[in-house]
């Protein structure tokens, strides 16, 4: 089987599950309790976040349940703690579904939400943005990597916009963290990182922020510096940690991108939805006529394992959000798909899925295979 639907889920590293499994089995107390067994899982879990603070380069780390929830956080948490400043929010039309429903319920809550739309290629208006920004605009989120067509928003140039303003500068980087290096001049206020996209555990992630202050979602016992109530996983913990020390971009995703970008080209009813420029790991494609999840599912037929867009919303039957935000030509519409490469995806990878698909393609077109 050729899995290349990483930016759904990647496969576990075994070395992060070997972390994972002997912390699980040492260090099970619970590192809020004062003897010997829980101050040993505490060390572990505050060596953890040291190790999380230094290789992403923030003063805090909060540990939570993964992307949707860091999200969450640092939306809602910074919407309630900024609300006597200001109740605008800027993000962008092509944001995560886990950036977008909190925003709806900010909205109904009395903030204010401004959604920047995108070109054809995915990618805001920096004046646009500009202008957009009031003087009681509290926060500001865009996505590092867009998670369905890859593209990149220019992330140094918003942060210097936002300088000398009171809005706080969120980033989901779900998708960006391990694969794409985020600079110094690149890191906003509020970072989200999900363990599972860089193959990691599911049901693990972090907040990491900086000048930010935040309100807590969940009340209980006050962990996590009273920001996220809940006996915390040190498991989890140790484990995300060892998967980002793991984590490093791959030089060769930009060279399989191209390899395919050449190969797709070749067909006259395939559009290549990903721009040039976009992150290497993912190539969004379309193809006339035909829906994306009948040719997931000839590609499957083959041994071949994509996506239609985003994992979150691939079960809904309606479009997806960010194909119709780019405005794709509607003969294409319908026939997304999502190839995405992991550090586990090689190139032998690359060269079966160009075999098979040529076979996929003839029979979703009804063409006797060759």
């Amino acid at each position: 089987m050729i899995y290349l639907d990483n930016s759904a889920t990647t496969e576990p590293d075994p070395q992060v599950l070997e972390t994972y499994v002997k912390a699980s089995s040492r260090y099970f107390a619970n590192p809020a309790s004062l003897h010997r067994l829980g101050n040993e899982a505490e060390d572990l879990l505050e060596t953890a976040r040291s190790q999380i603070k230094g290789l992403l380069g923030y003063e805090r780390v909060i540990f939570t349940s993964g992307g949707t929830e860091s999200n969450n956080l640092a939306l809602r948490g910074a919407a309630y703690a900024n609300q006597e400043k200001g109740r605008h929010i800027i993000s962008c039309k092509t944001e995560h579904p886990s950036v977008l429903e909190p925003l709806k319920q900010l909205e109904k809550e009395g903030f204010e939400i401004t959604l920047l739309p995108v070109d054809r290629e995915g990618a805001i208006n920096l004046d646009e943005l500009q202008q957009a920004l009031r003087e009681d605009t509290i926060l500001v989120s865009i996505m590092q990597v867009n998670n369905e067509i890859g593209t990149l928003h220019p992330l140094a140039r918003i942060r210097s916009m936002l300088e000398n303003h009171r809005a706080l500068f969120h980033v989901d980087a779900v998708q960006g963290i391990g694969k794409l290096p985020l600079s110094e001049g690149e890191r906003p206020d509020l970072l989200t990182v999900s363990a599972h996209k860089l193959h990691g555990l599911k049901n693990s992630g972090v907040l990491a922020a900086n000048k930010a202050e935040l309100e807590p979602l969940l009340l209980g016992g006050g962990q996590e510096g009273g920001l996220r109530s809940g006996t915390v996983s040190v498991p989890n913990a140790a484990a995300l940690a060892k998967a980002l020390r793991l984590a490093t971009p791959k030089p060769d995703h930009l060279k399989w991108n191209a390899e395919l970008r050449s190969f797709f080209s070749g067909y006259k009813d395939i559009y290549i939805v990903s721009p040039n420029g976009a992150a290497p790991h993912i190539l969004a494609i379309a193809i006339k006529g035909a829906r994306g999840e009948t040719l997931v599912g000839a590609l499957q037929q083959e041994g071949v394992i994509v996506s239609t867009s985003s994992a979150c919303s691939s079960r809904n039957k309606q479009a997806s959000h960010v194909i119709e935000a780019i405005g794709l030509p509607r003969e294409y519409r319908d026939g997304t798909i999502r190839i995405s490469f992991g550090a586990m995806t090689t190139h032998e990878d690359v060269l079966e899925l160009k075999k098979r698909f040529h076979k996929a393609h003839q029979t979703i077109k009804g063409v006797e295979p060759s």
